[in-house]
């Protein structure tokens, strides 16, 4: 099927001139978000579908929205490298999906670091201003995280890491 959809998508593409059938683009995307970048009438369906299969193919959209920048980072949490104007709402959708997705967070707060350490405790080295809740729930998720803990600062949380874990 995608063989048949790029050979469609391929013969429309004549001299660098782009894929005009909009049904065409569709299934296109559809089976390959990334084919976004081959479509120069783009509307909120085909970049939806496009990002529903893609959510990187963010970066090929021409005018994003909120609609489709949270329909990309529920696909994929680092999408949220590609938001051109991040929410906090976004940004919370995007370190649910992957807590990774924190290195892309422009503005950082207590509530998107708390669920970025939730789903990757991990990612606690990334958190530019640590309180005690969000150490221990990165340590409760992930008990290496305890390495980015500074123990003087937050005495409890080494107790609740001894507590926890010895």
């Amino acid at each position: 099927m995608q063989n048949l959809l790029y050979n469609k998508l391929n013969k429309n593409l004549y001299s660098g001139c782009y894929v005009m059938d909009s049904k065409i683009c569709l299934l296109a995307v559809k089976e390959d978000g990334m084919a976004l970048q081959y479509v120069k009438n783009q509307n909120l369906e085909i970049c939806l579908a496009a990002v529903r299969n893609n959510g990187r193919a963010l970066l090929c959209v021409k005018k994003q929205n909120y609609k489709i920048c949270s329909e990309a980072v529920r696909q994929d949490g680092l999408a949220l490298e590609y938001v051109k104007d991040q929410t906090e709402q976004i940004c919370l959708e995007a370190v649910k999906n992957k807590g990774y997705a924190l290195l892309y967070v422009k503005d950082q707060t207590e509530q998107i670091c708390l669920e970025a350490v939730r789903q990757n405790g991990y990612v606690l080295q990334f958190v530019k201003e640590l309180t005690e809740e969000i150490c221990l729930v990165a340590i409760k998720e992930n008990r290496h995280a305890f390495k980015y803990v500074d123990k003087g600062k937050f005495p409890d949380v080494h107790i609740y890491y001894k507590l926890l874990y010895s």
